[in-house]
């Protein structure tokens, strides 16, 4: 503020506007070079690059919806076999209005998890038991060696013989097919820790449990991950395929039933379905793993 006092001949006198005291740390620290630029500033700076990285990243996908969308116009494929794009998307989003695709997409999604679950559940303990422990390992890997040999598929007739066209035997068929990417990679990862982390270890006196607690399971995270992102995807596409013989809800049912009948558009929607949720899925894998990996150093690329 400014104000006026009268000197001793009665003129009055102006003072000059008193600084504030935060005004010249202000000016400094927006002066002073170096310093990070406020969050706005920086967003708007990352928005070319972010736009930038979403083109690259979507051109491909965008290049092919293109492609699927113009070739049956111009006649290079029969359009009664492959429908343009948009007409796929039509018979999505009607799918979608009248609940068809809500409720075989749960059914799917139900059993894919709880085989899923159940396969992470027992071939994690067991993997880093035969990887941790020699005399399992000689004893169960004949047996491990016959089974990761055949083909999930190929004993789909036996387990619905053996458990019925139910729920029982579609859950079963994911729980088989995905124990062998998640056991596998479990024991690779327990067999490959630094042998430098365990020695290190064992000089500190840990017990069994903190070694495994605080050396070989971080150690295994990366590896074992591998096989868990792989039955994430097997999962998935093993219960297509287990739908489509005897089931009546599901996406491979929809798709078997949209082909028996000649819908072709719902057909492709059906399989638009199944790839969005497998992405979805691999996607949500991939958050866990990196917060489970946190702990790791950033590398470069």
């Amino acid at each position: 503020m400014s104000g006026t006092t009268s000197t001793a001949t009665g003129r009055p006198t102006e003072h000059a506007p008193t600084a504030s005291p935060e005004a010249p740390a202000a000016s400094a620290r927006s002066a002073r070079p170096g310093t990070v630029a406020p969050y706005p500033r920086r967003a708007v700076r990352r928005l070319p690059y972010l736009l930038l990285n979403a083109v690259v990243r979507s051109a491909a996908i965008v290049a092919l919806l293109l492609l699927w969308e113009t070739a049956p116009r111009l006649g290079l494929v029969d359009r009664t076999f492959l429908p343009p794009f948009s007409e796929v998307a039509r018979a999505w989003w009607g799918l979608l209005a009248d609940g068809q695709l809500a409720d075989n997409a749960r059914a799917s999604l139900v059993r894919s998890f709880s085989g899923f679950g159940l396969a992470v559940a027992v071939a994690v303990p067991l993997g880093l038991l035969i990887g941790w422990y020699r005399p399992v390992a000689d004893l169960l890997g004949p047996l491990l060696e016959v089974f990761r040999n055949t083909a999930a598929l190929a004993l789909l007739p036996v387990f619905v013989l053996l458990l019925g066209i139910g729920e029982t035997s579609k859950i079963s068929i994911v729980v088989y097919a995905c124990t062998w990417p998640i056991l596998l990679n479990t024991i690779s990862a327990v067999r490959s820790v630094d042998p430098t982390l365990l020695k290190l270890a064992r000089s500190m006196d840990l017990s069994a449990p903190r070694l495994f607690q605080k050396v070989i399971l971080p150690a295994s995270v990366p590896v074992m991950f591998t096989g868990i992102r792989l039955a994430g995807a097997v999962s998935i596409l093993v219960l297509v395929a287990a739908e489509m013989i005897g089931a009546k809800a599901g996406l491979g049912y929809l798709v078997n039933a949209s082909q028996y009948n000649f819908a072709i558009p719902q057909m492709y929607a059906g399989i638009i379905t199944i790839s969005a949720v497998g992405v979805a899925f691999n996607q949500l894998l991939v958050t866990v793993e990196r917060r489970l990996s946190s702990w790791r150093p950033p590398t470069d690329g």
